[in-house]
């Protein structure tokens, strides 16, 4: 049976209640606690919302017991007497929260404040602004830069005419201790001083000519004609700056420098450190294509360099995402996580050989993130996942572990995802643990065992439920190797009918850099329950190919970016329509961001036997098109025809289906010629597709204006129903009459 939204009268039901669900649902979880933070003084705060409002609350572990943080009606009526506006307590809404003492110190809209409880007085300390203009692509030349002092505040290093000179602060007298930096090649400003300050280390750099993506805002807000913008924007295949370390005596003037045969192919050189001693420095080395990351140490009285640990790998090596290192100086031991094994673990490292002492954590399962590390006790603290094979791997869950390998203990039990907020010494820890079928509990607990130290919230949502709000249904099935577990979300409309059949929308993100199926209670994730209340059945899983698995598990997506699990993605909507009947396998839509966008165009160009109708908005349809850290990452290096093979553009004349492409005009995330050139290449095939292009707008999924085309354009190819004609006077966010 077809399910269809009638329009009638401007009634648009359907539409005014996916609209509707932002307000209904908004702010309607209560006691589930935000900005939890521990302080010096081995106090924590969080933040809370009732029906009451918004409160704060400051919690002593040692005692177990928790008190307002401060006096919420009158600091509101100092701050609303200061901005000259009225502010309910009950709504005053704070972030940055400091204490020390009596004194807090918290941002308000934008500026920092400073409230002394006990003599009522607030203070202004710094207007914040906006954000910061600076964009996270820039490439700096590395010669500008402040003097950095030495550690005894005796001399300052800077870099003059390319070289490395340094003054005696006490006489002003500057001497010059490098003579070989030119324009082409020189010294920067990353200028490090041995602790007993008698050495420097620095790079010196070999710059490369740094490409630039060109933006046209054809509409800004403040001038009539367009404005042309541009942004350093490296792309897989550039010429990459090259550096190598140098150590410089003070006293004898006299200076090593690695030699670069040693490490071909730069991506990156960082991390230059000292030892505590000053006898040596290490720097970390990546190799372009990904497959080899080596921590290299080289002798400050000799000059002679030494591999201390040489990570290799025949696909990648996610040090983007999977990365740790730790020197345990004073024991002259490295922790390290590594894949080698096929899981990311941790090993204890001996820093004089790089072979492995101990493999501190093994098994099927991953070591997701290391909170702390208590070297005194010989402890370590992290996140783990997949251990338990009767719950969902990507559940976080805490663990420690002793330098020794022994002692594994995990801190939590509760089957729910746990979001850790550990104190600085290890002893207690908030534990927030949910699901997206289970409502948040907030717990403190002992670092030693995981025991219960008080219940901090328990989440309610019956605020939620009254709205219409329903958990959705957790669901796994086998991928494309009909072995492995692929886990997933299917969210129904709140008018459900079982006995109706509908159709399917699948909500894509595929990168390789992480998960993205919602772990944690989020009742309207990305909006997918709005778009499900126009009729459809929403989903989300993640396939082979993304991150936070085995390692082969993550290896589909090496030089392979167009697969995009797909295999494993089809295969579990099959075995969710057979557990559901409701769900129709014959109008199957598919939407997503970025590379998602890369991904929902391809599911027309690659499997358009199963995929209808898809809207792709601002998507990477080309690899080679795009930043440089994010694909050679995952697509290696140099280009070849793998590029081709997962490039939209390249196979845009395999086009079924219906395809909407939106893109932001001055997108300086991905390249907005990449959507260009999709469309050119469709134009050619002369294949029928929708596109907009929204100006003035970055990266971003289309806006308001966006969100509204994608639910017409599916509500039009999979419910075959023509929307609503907004020219008639019809909005575009519909409010509930």
């Amino acid at each position: 049976m077809l399910v269809a939204p009638v329009w009638s009268q401007g009634a648009l039901a359907d539409y005014r209640r996916a609209d509707s669900l932002k307000t209904a649902w908004k702010d309607k979880v209560y006691h589930s606690p935000t900005q939890i933070k521990w302080h010096e003084s081995n106090v924590f705060t969080y933040v809370y919302r009732d029906d009451e409002g918004i409160h704060y609350v400051k919690v002593d572990p040692a005692t177990a017991t928790k008190s307002p943080l401060f006096d919420a009606v009158k600091l509101a009526s100092v701050i609303s007497e200061e901005m000259g506006e009225q502010i309910a307590a009950a709504e005053l809404q704070l972030s940055q929260l400091e204490i020390q003492d009596s004194l807090l110190s918290f941002t308000y809209k934008g500026e920092k404040w400073e409230w002394e409880e006990i003599t009522e007085t607030l203070t202004k300390t710094e207007e914040l602004g906006g954000r910061s203009s600076r964009y996270w692509g820039t490439r700096d030349s590395e010669l500008d830069g402040p003097p950095v002092p030495s550690p005894d505040k005796t001399k300052e290093a800077f870099i003059r005419d390319y070289n490395v000179f340094v003054k005696d602060l006490s006489s002003g007298k500057s001497e010059q201790l490098t003579k070989y930096g030119y324009l082409g090649e020189y010294y920067t400003t990353n200028l490090k001083w041995s602790p007993d300050g008698e050495k420097l280390a620095v790079f010196m750099m070999r710059p490369a000519a740094v490409r630039k993506l060109t933006l046209i805002a054809s509409a800004p807000e403040d001038q009539l004609q367009p404005k042309v913008t541009e942004r350093d924007y490296v792309k897989p295949g550039d010429a990459l700056p090259i550096r190598r370390p140098v150590i410089i005596d003070l006293e004898s003037k006299k200076s090593w420098k690695v030699d670069l045969n040693l490490m071909p192919d730069q991506f990156s050189l960082n991390r230059l450190n000292w030892s505590k001693n000053s006898q040596s420095i290490t720097w970390e080395y990546n190799q372009r294509s990904h497959q080899r990351y080596t921590v290299f140490e080289m002798d400050a009285s000799t000059g002679n360099v030494r591999e201390v640990i040489d990570e290799r790998s025949n696909t990648f090596i996610d040090y983007s995402g999977k990365y740790y290192r730790k020197d345990l100086e004073d024991k002259n031991q490295i922790i390290w996580s590594s894949e080698r094994d096929g899981w990311r673990h941790l090993y204890l490292i001996d820093a004089s050989t790089g072979s492995v002492i101990r493999q501190l954590t093994q098994g099927e399962w991953v070591v997701r993130q290391i909170l702390h590390v208590d070297e005194e006790a010989g402890m370590i603290y992290f996140t783990g996942s997949g251990k338990d094979p009767k719950e969902d791997p990507y559940h976080l869950h805490l663990y420690r572990v002793g330098l020794d390998g022994k002692g594994l203990t995990q801190l939590t039990r509760e089957n729910a995802n746990h979001e850790i907020t550990l104190s600085k010494d290890g002893a207690y820890f908030i534990d927030h643990f949910s699901r997206q079928d289970l409502p948040p509990t907030t717990l403190l607990k002992s670092g030693n065992d995981g025991s219960v130290g008080m219940e901090l919230e328990k989440a309610s949502i019956d605020g939620l439920l009254a709205a219409g709000w329903k958990a959705p249904q957790i669901f796994t099935a086998k991928g494309r190797d009909g072995k492995t577990d692929i886990w997933g979300l299917i969210i129904t409309p709140t008018n459900f009918d079982p006995t109706k059949k509908y159709p399917v929308i699948e909500y894509i993100y595929a990168g390789p850099h992480a998960s993205f199926v919602p772990k944690s209670f989020s009742p309207n994730y990305y909006g997918l329950n709005e778009l499900a209340e126009l009729g459809f059945v929403v989903v989300q899983m993640d396939g082979m190919g993304t991150s936070n698995r085995s390692k082969a598990f993550h290896d589909v997506a090496w030089r392979n970016i167009g697969d995009a699990g797909f295999p494993d993605r089809i295969a579990w909507i099959k075995a969710a329509a057979k557990a559901n009947p409701y769900m129709d396998l014959d109008r199957v839509g598919i939407f997503g961001t970025s590379a998602g966008g890369q991904s929902a165009t391809g599911a027309l160009l690659f499997h358009p036997d199963f995929y209808k109708v898809a809207v792709s908005s601002c998507g990477c349809h080309d690899n080679r098109m795009d930043k440089i850290w994010w694909n050679e990452q995952w697509m290696g290096f140099p280009s070849g025809d793998h590029y081709e093979k997962s490039s939209n553009v390249v196979n845009a004349g395999n086009l079924k289906g219906d395809l909407l492409l939106i893109v932001g005009e001055v997108d300086d995330n991905v390249d907005p010629s990449s959507t260009y050139q999709l469309v050119d290449q469709l134009i050619k095939h002369e294949k029928v597709f929708e596109f907009l292009m929204v100006p003035g707008m970055g990266h971003s999924s289309g806006g308001t204006y966006g969100e509204r085309k994608r639910r017409d354009f599916f509500v039009k190819h999979l419910l075959g129903v023509e929307p609503p004609d907004w020219n008639k006077g019809a909005c575009i966010v519909c409010a509930v009459d």
